[in-house]
Order: C-alpha cells, then sequence, then structure tokens
C-alpha cells in the first residue's frame, strides 16, 4: 500500500521517509554492574534543607570512586523541582544513566520494586542518596560477593548489625571447616562511633553498646569479611534480588528491614567489607563533633541543654520533630 488508511479521520496518509533505526547494525549493551541511587527530597526546608548538597555528594563520590565499569541509575521518589532540575542536567550531561522520575513517593518498598526489577546489570549496587563511598568500595564488595557461596547482599563498611538478622550466615561459617571464625572487637571504636553518631545515636549509649557487643569476623579462601549487611546500602546479584519483588509495604519508611529478615530467613549469607568504605552522611554535610565534643557542649549549655542531652528526652524530642515534619511536606 503506498499509504495507511487513518480509521478515525478517514483519510490516507503517506509514510515520510525510512525509520532510520532501521539502518542501525547493533545496539549499545548495559554494563555487567548497575550502580543504583534512590532520592526522595521532597523540599528543601527542615530535616531536608541540605539534602541536595547531601545528595550531590553522594553522586560525586560515585562518580570519583567507582572504578569498575558501570552504568548509574537514579531512582526519585517524588522529589521537589530543584532536586529534579539537578537530575535532569546530570542525565543530559552523561553522568547519570538511566533516570526514573516519579510523580509520587511510591515508598521505599515500591521504589525497590521498580529498581530491582529494571536494572539491566547482573549485578546491582544499590545505595540510598546520604551514603558517601571511598576508593575500592566496589572492588572490596565484588570480591566478597563472587568469593563466597551464596551470597545475598554485602554492604561497604562493617558495623554491628542485629544478630537476628544474620543467623544463616553464622550457621553457614560454623558448619564448614575452611571458614575461620573470629570473634570479638575488630571494628576500631572511631569508626564505630562516627558511624552511629551519623544515626542520631547518643555517644554514651554507642559506648555502652560498643562495649557489650562483639564483631564476627570470617575469613574464606583468602578473603575477609564481617557477618551482617544493612538495606542501606549493598552490592548484590540482581537475579537474588528479583526474587523478593514484590515488596508490600504500607509505610514508605518503617519496614525496610523486611529484606534483611527475609533473606536471612530463605538462607543467604548477608556479609560486610573488613574496610569502612561507606559512610552514612545522614541530612547534613556538618562534620562530626571530634570525641568527647558533644559531652563538653552539655556541659557548656547548662542545666536545660543537659536535659535536652538526657537519652530519653532526645528521642522523643527528634521523634515529635520528625513526626511534625511528616504532617507538612511527606504524608
Amino acid at each position: 500500500m503506498v499509504g495507511a488508511v487513518d480509521e478515525r479521520m478517514g483519510a490516507a496518509t503517506l509514510r515520510v521517509g525510512q525509520n532510520p533505526a532501521k539502518f542501525v547494525q547493533g545496539v549499545t549493551r548495559p554494563q555487567r554492574i548497575t550502580v543504583a541511587v534512590l532520592t526522595c527530597i521532597p523540599a528543601l526546608k527542615g530535616f531536608h534543607a541540605q539534602a541536595l548538597d547531601v545528595l550531590n555528594a553522594c553522586l560525586e563520590s560515585l562518580w570519583t570512586h567507582t572504578s569498575p565499569d558501570h552504568d548509574l541509575m537514579v531512582f526519585d521518589n517524588g522529589s521537589g523541582p530543584e532536586t529534579v532540575a539537578y537530575l535532569l542536567e546530570a542525565h543530559q550531561a552523561g553522568r547519570i544513566q538511566y533516570l526514573t522520575l516519579s510523580e509520587k513517593n511510591l515508598g521505599k518498598g515500591g521504589a525497590w520494586n521498580q529498581i530491582f526489577t529494571s536494572a539491566p546489570g547482573e549485578i546491582l549496587a544499590y545505595t540510598d542518596s546520604d551514603a558517601e563511598f571511598s576508593p575500592g568500595w566496589l572492588e572490596d564488595s565484588l570480591k566478597i560477593l563472587e568469593t563466597y557461596p551464596k551470597v545475598g547482599m554485602v554492604t561497604s563498611r562493617p558495623f554491628r548489625t542485629p544478630p537476628e538478622f544474620y543467623g544463616t550466615t553464622v550457621d553457614w561459617a560454623e558448619a564448614h571447616l575452611d571458614v575461620q571464625i573470629e570473634r570479638g572487637s575488630y571494628i576500631p571504636w572511631e569508626d564505630f562511633r562516627d558511624f552511629d553518631l551519623s544515626l542520631g545515636q547518643d555517644e554514651a549509649d554507642i559506648r555502652a553498646r560498643y562495649e557489650s557487643t562483639e564483631d564476627i569476623r570470617l575469613t574464606y579462601r583468602d578473603t575477609q569479611a564481617f557477618v551482617g549487611a544493612s538495606h542501606w546500602q549493598f552490592v548484590a546479584h540482581t537475579s537474588v534480588l528479583r526474587g523478593f519483588v514484590p515488596f508490600d509495604m504500607d509505610r514508605p519508611m518503617g519496614q525496610v528491614r523486611d529484606l534483611d529478615r527475609r533473606m536471612d530467613a530463605e538462607g543467604y549469607l548477608r556479609l560486610m567489607t573488613a574496610r569502612p568504605l561507606a559512610m552514612n552522611m545522614s541530612n547534613t554535610l556538618n562534620p562530626l563533633p571530634k570525641q568527647g565534643q558533644a559531652k563538653m557542649s552539655a556541659r557548656s549549655g547548662g542545666l536545660w541543654r543537659r536535659v535536652l542531652e538526657i537519652g530519653i528526652v532526645r528521642r522523643l524530642l527528634l521523634g515529635l520533630y520528625d513526626r511534625v515534619f511528616r504532617w507538612y511536606f511527606v504524608d
């Protein structure tokens, strides 16, 4: 036929030229590794006042310190116009290979459903947008992922995670004579303290936990790893992650440990690198206080400041602040 009939208009139309795609001899294949970043910055105020700066620091650290060939994917979970404009500019400049802009906040579970099923790489290196990476983070993580058997996820720094989420890993290590198991305090206090401070915890509580818990360190085929991992940052086989979708979470954040729990229950190892190569920035670029500085600040602020630093008071007030922020900007 010379033309195609448009039934709605009842008129014949002519094709103009040929689709250039017919003459393309090949297409670009995705990289074996997809690095995926999830972000949600609804407004640059309140809790999120510095969030765009934090996102930029996260992406800059990935652009600078990710040596193996990879594609970068960003899933934006309903951010405001400033963040969307920043991401579009980075995408147009070729710094982000895959960019998804969700009109609404789907929650972390909903975002994971999209990321885990659409990531084109065989390996997915996932991170929340408030993590900062050091040289070698992906290399060390991949070495563990590809050396240990049936690995579910590898987090790129050692820290102490709840024992109920790594029972399978300990059971596997204890059942194999070729695995060296060490128990004790192997994470330096400064690394332990800095990470927990970034989560908003009180230094006295952090010290108490450091002294009352232990690390479990494994060596298998000359590759060292700590027991444990976490949903905020991990490297995994994409095929494994797809076995856990869909996530059906009725809250944006409160059920994120569902992945940790299910992965352990289904017999996957959950491990961490021997070196701290990823750091949580939380919602600010302000440097962490030096050891003892928080305690000195409390003394210098008088009685009122000391009251504010009491653990239960601090948690209640920060919880109230978070709830009010969600009423205005999230819920």
